[in-house]
Parts: structure tokens; sequence; C-alpha cells
């Protein structure tokens, strides 16, 4: 089976008749109100380092119109405006409860006129062709329905020269890091989900997904494919996530 197979088949209510689409941002509607909560406890505040050396990468392009795909609530874009000062960033995603949240992190920020979240969906953009200097995507990629639908779409709304930034889980390779990984994932995350977000399905998804998604080489190779240049991948943490870099 190809990666593209298994990437699609991997769903967080198997016996549901949704398609993959819909059951994530059911899924996310659900885990909303204790989203970013469990990103930092279940990671011990790792992601917020991973976030930022993502953002580095976009450092001396020194974008001024950004796209957060997958944004949830908005704790990228947020970053993003403190660590680059572009002119503006889009948000979107397809979760109307992620994105309420999100909503009310800015406003209490005072960032209205800086960051602007709106539903959309990452394999139908509703922008113009080469829309933005710089795109980014945390966690979220692996969650398309159609990846490279996805990915071609971020390439169409990207100006030439733009470059399109992706943080996303992998599977470390390194003994014992790559066991404990795995135990970690596959037995406690579940558990953690379960009792702080009241869904044990989305946090068992989560492993199955990471375990489907390509990655290295692989994942650049898709980056290619689908009309990006200058693909890198660097790993992070042991390889428990990957920064992929790719330009217009």
């Amino acid at each position: 089976m190809s990666d593209k197979a298994n990437v699609q088949k991997v769903v967080p209510y198997a016996e549901s008749k949704l398609s993959k689409k819909e059951q994530i941002a059911a899924m996310f509607n659900d885990i909303a109100f204790r989203y970013d909560f469990l990103n930092h406890f279940m990671s011990m505040g790792i992601d917020v380092l991973w976030r930022k050396k993502a953002l580095r990468q976009l450092k001396t392009l020194q974008p001024k119109q950004m796209l957060d795909v997958a944004t949830g609530t908005g704790d990228f874009a947020i970053m993003a405006n403190r660590l680059l000062q572009p002119d503006h960033i889009t948000g979107i995603d397809i979760s109307e409860g992620m994105l309420q949240f999100g909503q009310q992190k800015i406003v209490k920020l005072g960032l209205e006129n800086k960051i602007t979240l709106q539903a959309g969906d990452s394999e139908t953009i509703t922008f113009p062709d080469r829309t933005f200097d710089a795109i980014t995507v945390a966690f979220g990629v692996r969650n398309f329905e159609n990846l490279e639908k996805g990915l071609s779409e971020m390439c169409r709304v990207l100006k030439p020269g733009g470059k399109l930034v992706i943080l996303e889980f992998s599977n470390p390779t390194v003994f014992p890091i790559k066991q404990l990984y795995n135990l970690y994932f596959r037995y406690i995350t579940p558990l953690l989900g379960k009792w702080i977000a009241k869904s044990q399905a989305a946090y068992s998804y989560l492993p199955d997904s990471v375990k489907a998604f390509p990655q290295g080489q692989v994942m650049c190779n898709i980056l290619t494919n689908t009309g990006f240049q200058s693909v890198t991948c660097k790993t992070l943490t042991f390889g428990i996530c990957s920064i992929y870099c790719a330009t217009r």
C-alpha cells in the first residue's frame, strides 16, 4: 500500500461513515477546550521550542503576508507574529471549535489587526495565486485527507521565492528513544486524552496518524512532486519531530 493510501486510511473513528476530513473536524471540535493544555503537557513543553525552531527558518525571509494552515487555536500564528513581525497573518482551519478558542486568545492579546482566523479547507484554499510570502503548518499535514492536493494548494498561493515551513511529528529510529516513544505514544497518550480531554479516540488516532505519515526523504519527494523546490528536512529531539522547508 502506498504512503498516500496509508495516510488517508488512518481516521479517528474507524466505525464512522464520515470522510476523514469530517471526522478530523469533529474530533478537534470535541477536544478544542483542552487542546493547548494537552499539547504542552504531553510534550513537557518541548513543542514550544520546536515551534520556535521552525519559525526561525523564516527569519531571513522577513515575510510580510503569512498563511498558517490548520491553525487550530492560533498558537503558531501568535508566535509567528511575535517572532517575525509580519504585516498580517491569516490562519485557516476546518474546526470551528478550535477557531473559537483561537479568536478568544487573539482578542485577549489585542491582535485583531495582525491575525485573522477563518474557517478554511487546506485542499481548497480560497485565496488567489501568489498571495503569501510564507506558509506555515504545525502538526497539521498528517490530518489532510488528500496530502498532495493540500500541498499543491499551498504551492499555488505562495509567491515565487516564498517559503513553506512544515512542523510535524515523526518516528524516531534511535534506541532506546524509539522504544520509549512508542510506549508513551501507544499507551500513555490515549489514557491522558481520555482523562483530560474526554476523548481516547482522538489521542489513539495521534500515534496511528504519525506512524502512517510519509517521513524524511519520502515526504521531501512528495513536496518536490507537488511543485516545491529546495526541499529540506531537519529532525528534532532524536527524530520525534521534523521540520520540512521548501520554496516555490
